[in-house]
């Protein structure tokens, strides 16, 4: 690379970190202003979400309309019935989408979004509850709507000062704002928001138990105590859990045998072969129980250095089995 290319990109890049830096301190500006703005016709938004007995269902075109899709998906996930409605598709059938007892948020910078304002006497029909957001209060939605949030900013943070940027910030700002408001006025609980989330981490850890994953019937390694050694590690190698349960009759567990074991007997012992499983067993090891999290099975082993845990009922009977791998393999750590 010469020296004027050189040269050439350092100035770009200067100028580049420049623009991030006072964007991003734009938005943040916007921000700050909106959180002094607010007034008690948010408050009184939430006491009517709150108490909706139907739908939330957000409208907004461009980029609004980005925003009002991510303001819905929020309020799903923290326990509000949710959807959004493409204002040109409500006018091709969707509209039946809404109901009496649903609320409208509708979503427009200007307030002046022509496909949002042609809907509104067809809401007015409906007889449904209607909350705007919107940068200017006293334009048509804001007076045609039966509350108004505003979030009006002083510019946009993009050069030009025309592109949604700011604006956008702030009306996503104050529809996650509302969602936080309600899940604080639901007592909307981690475990609740788990169930909306099955395949996140956080639906694994609050949602997945150890019988979900938990090894039974004939991939159990499992012999009774008075198997010899040899037999014992047989199972162990066939079921490839590095481990063998030992139980009675009954399965009533009575001790473990790992392939750590096996190792530290080797070392202090010329002839191990020669004696039965249930002497050299390790007695009384832990276990968990199938109903346990299995976030907090993996902790425990992670805690206590194995990875093996029995798992069993309230009478010790063997159930099942549950490997460290098991519980990495499903996205816990």
């Amino acid at each position: 690379m010469d020296l004027e290319l050189a040269e050439t990109l350092s100035g770009l890049h200067a100028k580049a970190l420049g623009r991030i830096r006072k964007t991003i301190s734009a938005e943040a500006q916007a921000l700050l202003q909106l959180s002094q703005s607010v007034d008690q016709r948010s408050a009184v938004a939430v006491e009517k979400l709150l108490n909706c007995y139907g739908r939330v269902v957000v409208i907004g075109m461009g980029k609004s309309g980005l925003i009002g899709r991510k303001i819905a998906a929020t309020f799903c996930s923290t326990g509000t019935p949710s959807c959004f409605l493409h204002p040109v598709e409500a006018f091709h059938g969707d509209l039946g989408i809404i109901a009496a007892e649903d609320i409208v948020i509708a979503l427009s910078s200007s307030g002046e979004t022509e496909e949002v304002l042609n809907l509104l006497p067809q809401l007015k029909r409906l007889g449904v509850l209607l909350i705007s957001l919107t940068g200017n209060e006293s334009s048509s939605l804001g007076k045609r709507s039966d509350l108004v949030l505003e979030v009006a900013v002083e510019e946009e943070a993009d050069p030009l000062g025309v592109a949604p940027m700011s604006s956008t910030t702030a009306m996503l700002a104050m529809g996650d704002a509302l969602a936080a408001a309600l899940v604080e006025a639901r007592g909307f609980t981690r475990e609740q928001f788990a169930i909306f989330h099955p395949g996140g981490h956080l639906g694994r850890k609050l949602l997945l138990e150890v019988s979900d994953l938990m090894h039974r019937d004939d991939s159990v390694p499992l012999v009774k105590s008075d198997v010899p050694l040899r037999a014992a590690i047989c199972e162990m190698s066939d079921k490839r859990l590095g481990a063998v349960l030992v139980a009675d009759e009954a399965k009533k567990l009575e001790g473990v045998f790992t392939d750590g074991d096996l190792r530290r007997l080797l070392e202090r012992n010329d002839n191990p072969l020669s004696v039965n499983v249930g002497e050299v067993m390790t007695q009384r090891p832990q276990t968990t129980h199938a109903k346990c999290l299995a976030a907090e099975a993996l902790h425990n082993m992670q805690q206590q250095a194995i990875s093996v845990l029995p798992v069993v009922d309230q009478n010790q009977k063997v159930l099942g089995v549950i490997h460290l791998q098991d519980l990495i393999g499903a996205g816990l750590a």
